[in-house]
């Protein structure tokens, strides 16, 4: 049996034994396709059940653990890159000249 969520308002659609479980579960609205045999009800019972109680594996919104976000580096560092950039003059490098020493050999 497999249960897709279906759009407010729907109801339950589904077969009368299904319908009868997921009733009691509390679901509200609910689409199910069931495949393989389905006449045997204590199956079909049984795979229905199976079925919501797989659903309880997943994490609804209400159970997740509060996410604490952090600044992005851009957000973190605006004052600092908001400042405008000053360049700084170079320094002349004086050379020594090479044509007032004489080469001994």
């Amino acid at each position: 049996v497999r249960l897709v969520p279906a759009p407010r308002g729907t109801g339950l659609v589904s077969a009368p034994v299904p319908k009868k479980l997921l009733n009691m579960a509390g679901f509200e609205d609910c689409y199910t396709c069931a495949t393989g045999q389905t006449a045997t009800l204590g199956n079909f019972a049984k795979a229905t059940f199976a079925a919501i109680a797989a659903t309880y594996a997943y994490l609804t919104p209400d159970m997740w653990s509060p996410t604490v976000f952090t600044n992005s580096p851009y957000q973190e560092y605006t004052d600092y890159l908001a400042k405008p950039i000053v360049k700084q003059p170079k320094k002349e490098v004086k050379k020594k000249s090479t044509q007032n020493q004489k080469i001994k050999i």
